[in-house]
C-alpha cells in the first residue's frame, strides 16, 4: 500500500495509473521522433498535447471504476465500460492533436499512436480486472493466531483484495480453540522469525483477542519487525487495505491515542472554500437540469415539489435537508418512519428516474452554501434513525464529528443501505472518512462519486 495525502492506495492501482499515463505519451513521443527525420517541429508542443490527453483520459477511466481494485462486475459490464472510454476518447483526441501544427498525415499519424496505446491500456485493464495477477504483485501474509479472529480475517481479505495470498496461521499460545482449517495451521516448533522468512512473507497481521498478561510473544513479532517484515494489527490493516476502520477490531485506545481523527481551522477553511466554489459551479450547472426535474414532479404527483425533512449534522446539531420529491406525499401517512427498500412501491415514476441518477440530491448544494452540509461527508441521517443506531452500534456518533455529505466515502464503497447491518458496514468507510479526510480524499470521492451516478450502482 502507498499513502498519499493521508489516504492509502493499493500498489496496483498506483501502477495501473502510471502506466495510463506514460504508455500513450511514450507511443505519441515515439510516433513524433519518427516524423522527426523528415520534418521538424516543436517536441515540446506535442508532449504538452500528449500529457494532456493522456490525463484527461484516466481522470475518465477513474470515473469509469477502472481503477477499482474490487468490484463485482461481469467481464461483459467491464468490456462495455472499456467501449465508452474509447469512444470519447477518439474525439477527445482529435480535438487535442489537431492544434499541433504540422501536416495533415503526421497529425493522423500521431493521432492513431495514442489511440493505439488507449486501446492497448483498455484491453490490459479488461483482462486484469477478472484475472489474478501474477507473483509481480502478489502479497503474502502471515495471519498470527488460529482462533476466530483469525478466521474471519482469512475470509475477509479473500474476499476482497485477490492479490492477497495467506501463507498460513502461526498459532498463539493464548488462541484456545482453533477456527481455521488444520492443515493450513504453521508448526509452532519452528520461530516465527525463521518462519516467516521460510515462506518469504511481506507482513504478519496480529489476528488475537486476548493481548494481556503476556499473551502476546512481543520479543518475536518485534524481531520480526527489525527484519523487514512489516507487523500489523487488525485495525491498522483494514484501514490500509480495506479503506474502512472494522468496528470488530476497533478499540477506544486505538482511536484515542492513534494517528488521525485531527481537526483544524486550516482544514476547515480549505475545505470551506472549497465546497462554496464547487457547490456554486454545480448549481449553475445544473439549473436547467433541476428546472426540467420540477416540472416533472409537478405534472405527475403535483405539489410539493421539493420536501423538507429534519437531520443530525455536525455535533448532533439538527438541521433540514432539501430534496426532490421522490416519493407518493402519503410515504409515511402512518408517522413511522422508515428506510427506503429496493422497489420501494412508495416511490413514484419520476422519483425513480430521478433517484436512479442522483438528481433528487441535487437541492442539497443549497445546504453546502449555507453551511450546514459539505460536500464529501457522512451521509445526514434522520434523528430517529440516529437514536436507534447510537444505541445499537458502538462509535457511531464519530460520524457527527464532521459536517454531513452530498456524497460520500461509504455511498461510493458500499451500495445503498436499509438494514441495521447496513449502517455497521457503512459506519466503518464513515469512520475511515473522518480519521483520515482531506481535500485530496475529498476529490477522490467526488471522482468516483461520478462514476457511480453513470453507472446508477447503489440507487434505491
Amino acid at each position: 500500500m502507498i499513502k498519499v495525502f493521508n489516504h492509502w492506495f493499493h500498489r496496483k492501482t498506483v501502477a495501473q495509473v502510471g502506466i495510463d499515463l506514460v504508455f500513450p505519451v511514450a507511443c505519441v513521443l515515439l510516433a513524433a521522433l519518427w516524423i522527426e527525420h523528415s520534418r521538424e517541429f516543436g517536441l515540446a508542443k506535442v508532449a504538452f498535447y500528449a500529457v494532456s490527453f493522456a490525463l484527461t483520459m484516466t481522470a475518465i477511466n477513474a470515473w469509469l471504476g477502472f481503477y477499482q481494485r474490487v468490484h463485482c462486475r461481469t467481464r461483459t459490464e467491464t468490456q462495455a465500460r472499456a467501449v465508452l472510454s474509447l469512444y470519447l476518447a477518439i474525439p477527445l483526441a482529435y480535438v487535442a492533436f489537431s492544434m499541433v501544427s504540422m501536416a495533415e498525415v503526421d497529425r493522423g499519424f500521431m493521432l492513431l499512436a495514442g489511440l493505439s496505446a488507449l486501446f492497448a491500456t483498455l484491453v490490459h485493464r479488461v483482462y486484469s480486472a477478472h484475472h489474478r495477477t501474477g507473483s509481480l504483485m502478489s502479497h503474502r501474509v502471515l495471519v498470527f493466531g488460529v482462533g476466530e479472529e483469525a478466521e474471519h480475517v482469512s475470509r475477509v481479505l479473500r474476499a476482497s483484495d485477490p492479490d492477497i495470498q495467506i501463507v498460513g496461521f502461526y498459532p498463539c499460545p493464548s488462541d484456545a480453540e482453533p477456527a481455521v482449517p488444520p492443515r493450513e495451521i504453521l508448526p509452532r516448533e519452528v520461530s516465527l522469525l525463521d518462519t516467516a522468512h521460510s515462506l518469504k512473507v511481506h507482513e504478519i497481521i496480529v489476528a488475537v483477542r486476548e493481548r494481556r498478561g503476556g499473551a502476546l510473544p512481543l520479543r518475536e513479532l518485534l524481531d520480526c519487525k527489525l527484519s523487514g517484515v512489516k507487523v500489523l494489527d487488525l485495525p491498522t490493516y483494514f484501514e490500509r487495505a480495506l479503506g474502512q476502520i472494522r468496528l470488530d477490531s476497533l478499540r477506544v485506545g486505538w482511536l484515542i491515542f492513534g494517528d488521525g481523527f485531527r481537526q483544524n481551522w486550516r482544514r476547515n477553511v480549505v475545505k470551506r472554500l472549497f465546497d462554496i466554489i464547487v457547490a456554486s459551479l454545480l448549481l449553475l450547472l445544473s439549473l436547467p437540469i433541476m428546472l426540467i426535474t420540477a416540472i416533472m414532479v409537478l405534472v405527475e404527483d403535483g405539489f410539493p415539489v421539493f420536501y423538507r425533512q429534519e437531520r443530525v449534522g455536525l455535533g448532533g446539531r439538527l438541521f433540514k435537508v432539501v430534496k426532490f420529491r421522490s416519493m407518493r406525499n402519503d410515504a409515511e401517512s402512518d408517522g413511522t418512519p422508515r428506510w427506503a427498500t429496493a422497489n420501494d412501491d412508495r416511490v413514484t415514476r419520476v422519483g425513480r428516474i430521478i433517484r436512479k441518477v442522483r438528481i433528487d440530491e441535487l437541492p442539497q448544494l443549497y445546504s453546502v452554501l449555507t453551511g450546514d452540509m459539505s460536500l464529501v461527508g457522512p451521509r445526514p441521517e434522520r434523528p430517529y434513525f440516529v437514536d436507534k443506531l447510537t444505541r445499537d452500534i458502538p462509535f457511531y456518533a464519530v460520524r457527527h464529528s464532521v459536517k454531513p455529505g452530498v456524497t460520500g466515502w461509504a455511498q461510493v464503497r458500499y451500495h445503498y443501505g436499509s438494514t441495521v447491518d447496513d449502517s455497521i458496514q457503512k459506519l466503518q468507510y464513515d469512520l475511515y472518512y473522518v480519521k483520515n479526510h482531506t481535500l485530496f480524499l475529498d476529490i477522490v470521492v467526488i471522482f468516483q462519486t461520478v462514476g457511480v451516478v453513470l453507472s446508477g450502482e447503489g440507487a434505491q
